[in-house]
């Protein structure tokens, strides 16, 4: 009988955390410092998980590091375990009313330049409040911020409101406009407003977010000529630089390449959509005190 069809000891969960960290640092390189040990004893600590649970997790050598189809799943339901063993101990301080333990939050890409800095001040007051609370911060697709939330990984995320899941608590935090732009190497550049419209924009090659969007959001990509696609904003702004691509951005991602000269939005009375954006939390979930701080100081930003 394997050890883990038993019990799971200090030590396994030792080992657990040495293998999740050297895959969220992409190998036994990173993991080294990050971990402060050898790279010799982090290669021990996986063989001997890799023996105790009976087929390989990883490749590693010279063609890189990167996880087997079972090492993907150990490595889902590992995060499963050490979040319900720190949710566990967020329980049990709740009972002497101390903030100790953990906040791990899912967060989608490119928002910290977001004027209205609701997740900042949120962030800050539950340090003040909970010196000891350690925050996790994943950037991570909306989609897996929602799985992270529903599985319980993460305790909250914060994703645009693509569509409403209803095993999931919705908090309103702001809105995102979002307007086409192009480059200052760009044709469209130049040219002056009147002489722009909808049809003229069709002889330009667009790129197309390559991730769930709303009917509004489908309907500004529509009328374009996509012919590249991208699966984040900072993707996008990628392409709409190289003077070959127009593309749509939010407003706060694009500010300081307007400010630059470098971009300009194009028909911005017709070419934009906004975006609602939410704190999302598990429905049903056990009282959680640094989760709840987490919520009111939320509350306090509004």
């Amino acid at each position: 009988m394997n050890k883990f069809q038993s019990q799971v000891s200090d030590a396994d969960l030792r080992i657990l955390r040495i293998f999740r960290t050297v895959v969220e640092c992409g190998g036994f390189s990173a993991a080294e410092v990050e971990l402060n040990i050898s790279r010799a004893a982090i290669s021990i600590a996986m063989s001997d998980l890799e023996t105790r649970l009976g087929f390989r997790l990883c490749q590693r050598g010279r063609s890189g590091f990167s996880l087997t189809n079972e090492g993907s799943q150990v490595y889902d339901h590992t995060l499963q375990l050490l979040s319900s063993i720190e949710d566990f101990r967020t329980h049990i301080n709740a009972l002497h009313q101390h903030l100790k333990g953990e906040l791990n939050i899912g967060i989608t890409d490119n928002l910290v330049t977001l004027p209205h800095t609701r997740i900042t001040q949120t962030l800050a007051g539950l340090k003040d409040r909970g010196p000891q609370v350690t925050i996790n911060i994943r950037m991570i697709p909306p989609t897996d911020i929602e799985r992270g939330v529903l599985d319980g990984r993460l305790h909250v995320g914060i994703v645009p409101d693509l569509k409403i899941l209803s095993g999931l608590d919705y908090h309103p935090l702001y809105e995102e406009e979002s307007k086409l732009y192009c480059s200052d190497t760009h044709p469209l550049f130049d040219l002056n407003e009147n002489d722009l419209s909808k049809t003229t924009l069709k002889n330009f090659d667009a790129v197309l977010p390559a991730y769930a969007q709303t009917p509004e959001v489908k309907a500004q990509h529509q009328p374009l000529t996509t012919s590249a696609t991208a699966t984040d904003r900072e993707g996008i702004a990628f392409l709409i630089l190289t003077g070959r691509y127009i593309g749509f951005l939010p407003d706060h991602v694009a500010a300081h390449w307007i400010r630059d000269g470098r971009m300009r939005a194009i028909l911005p009375n017709e070419c934009r959509y906004v975006t609602q954006f939410s704190a999302i939390t598990r429905k049903g979930a056990r009282a959680n005190l640094i989760l709840e701080t987490f919520l009111e100081e939320l509350a306090k930003t509004q």
